[in-house]
């Protein structure tokens, strides 16, 4: 009997395959959703899942199957089985879920009450409050950060893949996409007909991913992460942000009695090449230096980095044993691989690169860390803002008294 209901799952899945397909070749959107409806009525966040994943298995690239991502939604929006599964953890003041949800309710109003009233407007008011709305969105980075960076790595622990990479593109492209309207909006030599072109457009990818996020992120996340996960999901967000306000309400455990019992914990010194520190010291002067550390092992995933009070680039504590491939946007995986292959090997032993980043200039360095045997052992990145450094010219000496 069972074997009976794989294979019409299976045979399920390979119709959806064929259908997605089709789309992809050229199918009218209008014909694929009425070959849907006539053929399946209805899918699940799984199966949604296990298409994309199974796409990607038989060769579709990623950045295909992200291209896809809006048609899917268009096809199957109101046809997910399981988004009205009631959620315990949705009803949960401060719990990062609700938070999260009630973000994408935040984006929807937004957009509709701040940006859609002022299209195809040509006043100089509201081409001003066209403006600001953009701006407002441009928040949503810190939305998106906080999926990728605190819920895609338990997608990730339990083989899913799919979702993380494809939505992470996406993310991406869209962040792009915002960031290029501002800039036209603040260039007064822009054609309004181009910018109302791209604005309609962008907004509908928005309204899509919170579709997305809603009906097949979430419901998937509440399925696989644990009490714990959404702990350290729910410590870490403040440090990444919110879409334009934070929660009024905190829901994560305290651990009011840490910082006493610390003393407790230390049992002892460890040994160095020249001198002995305990636990507290050594985190203490590695959170003092005035740079980012981030150690990888040399399996490929995060082990370490220090948490000083000027960060450069946000670590939040749920990448701790994150494959580092998975800590980075999907166009620029390669290189990061590409430089731990090297050090590997024992090619190379550094990488410099370094960008104008705000008011910062960020060198960035990646270094192979080996043992006295020349072993491998893992890479160190290294990241600080020189800019101030740049600019120190003459001396200054200690002066005697």
């Amino acid at each position: 009997m069972s074997e009976f209901i794989d294979n019409k799952t299976q045979d399920r899945q390979n119709k959806l395959k064929e259908l997605i397909k089709k789309i992809h070749n050229g199918m009218p959107l209008d014909e694929a959703k009425a070959m849907f409806k006539k053929d399946f009525q209805e899918i699940s966040t799984d199966e949604i899942v296990k298409l994309e994943q199974g796409l990607m298995d038989e060769g579709m690239s990623m950045d295909e199957v992200q291209s896809l991502c809006d048609v899917h939604a268009a096809v199957f929006d109101g046809s997910i089985s399981d988004i009205h599964k009631t959620k315990s953890i949705m009803n949960i003041p401060g719990h990062p879920a609700k938070v999260f949800s009630d973000e994408n309710t935040k984006i929807l109003k937004l957009i509709e009450n701040e940006i859609v009233p002022y299209i195809g407007k040509m006043d100089p008011n509201s081409f001003l409050m066209l403006r600001i709305g953009i701006e407002r969105l441009m928040e949503i980075s810190n939305h998106y950060s906080r999926k990728e960076n605190l819920f895609f790595p338990s997608l990730e622990k339990k083989g899913i893949t799919s979702i993380p990479k494809v939505m992470w593109g996406v993310d991406d492209e869209i962040r792009q996409d915002l960031k290029a309207l501002k800039k036209m909006l603040d260039d007064k030599t822009s054609v309004y007909d181009d910018i109302e072109v791209k604005v309609l457009a962008a907004l509908e990818r928005v309204k899509d991913m919170v579709m997305k996020e809603e009906n097949i992120l979430l419901p998937k996340l509440s399925d696989v992460m644990s009490f714990y996960d959404w702990i350290l999901a729910d410590k870490a967000s403040g440090e990444i942000g919110y879409f334009l306000e934070a929660p009024k309400e905190s829901w994560a455990v305290k651990e009011d009695e840490q910082e006493a019992n610390n003393e407790e914990l230390i049992n002892g010194e460890i040994s160095f090449d020249a001198g002995s520190l305990s636990q507290v010291e050594i985190n203490s002067i590695l959170n003092t230096l005035p740079l980012d550390m981030t150690f990888v092992d040399k399996d490929g995933h995060v082990k370490y980095f220090t948490q000083g009070k000027e960060r450069i680039f946000n670590r939040p504590i749920t990448i701790i044993g994150r494959h580092v491939s998975l800590c980075h946007p999907p166009k620029s995986v390669h290189i990061v691989e590409e430089i731990i292959e090297s050090f590997k090997v024992g090619r190379k032993d550094y990488e410099d690169f370094y960008i104008q980043l705000k008011e910062m200039f960020v060198y960035i360095r990646y270094f192979a860390v080996r043992d006295k045997d020349n072993s491998y052992l893992g890479t160190l990145e290294i990241t600080q803002d020189i800019k101030p450094i740049r600019t120190l010219e003459g001396e200054k000496r200690l002066m005697e008294k």
